[in-house]
Protein backbone atom coordinates (compact mmCIF):
# COMPACT_ATOMS: atom_id res chain seq x y z
CA UNK A 1 0.00 0.00 0.00
CA UNK A 2 2.91 2.64 1.14
CA UNK A 3 4.46 1.72 -2.25
CA UNK A 4 1.13 3.29 -4.22
CA UNK A 5 1.35 6.47 -1.63
CA UNK A 6 5.08 7.14 -2.43
CA UNK A 7 4.70 6.78 -6.37
CA UNK A 8 2.10 9.21 -6.30
CA UNK A 9 4.26 11.44 -3.90
CA UNK A 10 7.50 11.08 -6.44
CA UNK A 11 5.35 12.14 -9.36
CA UNK A 12 3.76 14.93 -7.70
CA UNK A 13 7.21 16.24 -6.47
CA UNK A 14 8.23 16.22 -10.66
CA UNK A 15 5.13 18.13 -11.57
CA UNK A 16 5.97 20.77 -8.86
CA UNK A 17 9.32 20.78 -9.69
CA UNK A 18 8.48 21.67 -13.07
CA UNK A 19 5.88 23.61 -12.49
CA UNK A 20 8.51 25.83 -9.86
CA UNK A 21 10.97 26.11 -12.91
CA UNK A 22 8.44 26.88 -15.63
CA UNK A 23 7.32 29.83 -13.03
CA UNK A 24 10.59 31.21 -12.69
CA UNK A 25 12.59 30.38 -16.12
CA UNK A 26 9.51 30.42 -18.58
CA UNK A 27 8.62 30.29 -21.35
CA UNK A 28 11.05 27.28 -20.85
CA UNK A 29 10.71 23.77 -23.62
CA UNK A 30 11.43 20.46 -22.57
CA UNK A 31 15.29 20.22 -23.38
CA UNK A 32 15.81 22.74 -20.88
CA UNK A 33 13.63 21.31 -18.43
CA UNK A 34 15.31 18.26 -18.76
CA UNK A 35 18.46 19.28 -18.28
CA UNK A 36 17.79 21.20 -14.88
CA UNK A 37 15.39 18.60 -13.34
CA UNK A 38 17.51 15.55 -14.43
CA UNK A 39 14.30 13.67 -15.65
CA UNK A 40 13.62 12.23 -18.86
CA UNK A 41 12.06 14.19 -21.27
CA UNK A 42 9.28 11.92 -21.67
CA UNK A 43 8.40 12.22 -17.91
CA UNK A 44 8.43 16.15 -18.54
CA UNK A 45 6.49 15.84 -21.41
CA UNK A 46 4.05 14.26 -19.03
CA UNK A 47 4.15 16.48 -16.56
CA UNK A 48 3.59 19.44 -18.64
CA UNK A 49 0.42 17.66 -20.07
CA UNK A 50 -0.97 17.31 -16.74
CA UNK A 51 -0.10 20.69 -15.64
CA UNK A 52 -1.48 21.92 -18.98
CA UNK A 53 -5.25 20.25 -17.95
CA UNK A 54 -4.92 21.77 -14.93
CA UNK A 55 -4.52 24.84 -16.64
CA UNK A 56 -1.72 25.90 -14.48
CA UNK A 57 0.75 26.42 -17.55
CA UNK A 58 0.08 27.00 -20.94
CA UNK A 59 2.65 26.11 -24.06
CA UNK A 60 3.69 28.94 -26.49
CA UNK A 61 6.07 29.29 -29.42
CA UNK A 62 9.16 29.54 -27.09
CA UNK A 63 7.83 27.19 -24.47
CA UNK A 64 5.55 26.70 -21.78
CA UNK A 65 4.73 29.40 -19.16
CA UNK A 66 2.63 29.53 -16.46
CA UNK A 67 -0.81 30.77 -15.95
CA UNK A 68 -2.48 33.89 -13.48
CA UNK A 69 -4.57 30.28 -11.56
CA UNK A 70 -0.61 28.55 -10.91
CA UNK A 71 0.09 31.71 -8.55
CA UNK A 72 -3.24 30.50 -6.58
CA UNK A 73 -2.34 26.91 -6.69
CA UNK A 74 1.17 27.34 -5.46
CA UNK A 75 -0.55 28.80 -2.52
CA UNK A 76 -3.13 25.83 -2.30
CA UNK A 77 -1.17 23.58 -2.43
CA UNK A 78 1.35 24.99 0.60
CA UNK A 79 -1.40 24.51 2.96
CA UNK A 80 -2.29 21.02 1.89
CA UNK A 81 0.91 19.82 1.72
CA UNK A 82 0.96 20.59 6.32
CA UNK A 83 -2.39 19.32 6.06
CA UNK A 84 -0.90 16.22 4.17
CA UNK A 85 2.32 15.93 6.89
CA UNK A 86 -0.19 16.11 9.78
CA UNK A 87 -1.92 13.10 8.00
CA UNK A 88 0.92 10.91 7.05
CA UNK A 89 2.42 11.06 10.84
CA UNK A 90 -0.72 9.16 12.04
CA UNK A 91 0.46 6.18 9.66
CA UNK A 92 2.91 5.70 12.02
CA UNK A 93 2.86 2.87 14.17
CA UNK A 94 3.84 3.89 17.84
CA UNK A 95 6.64 1.25 19.01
Amino acid sequence: MIDRVKKEADMMHRHMKVLNIVDKNGPVGIVKLSDETGYPRHKIRYSLRVLEEEELIEPTNKGARVTDEAKNFKKEVNEEVDDLIGTLEEFKFDE
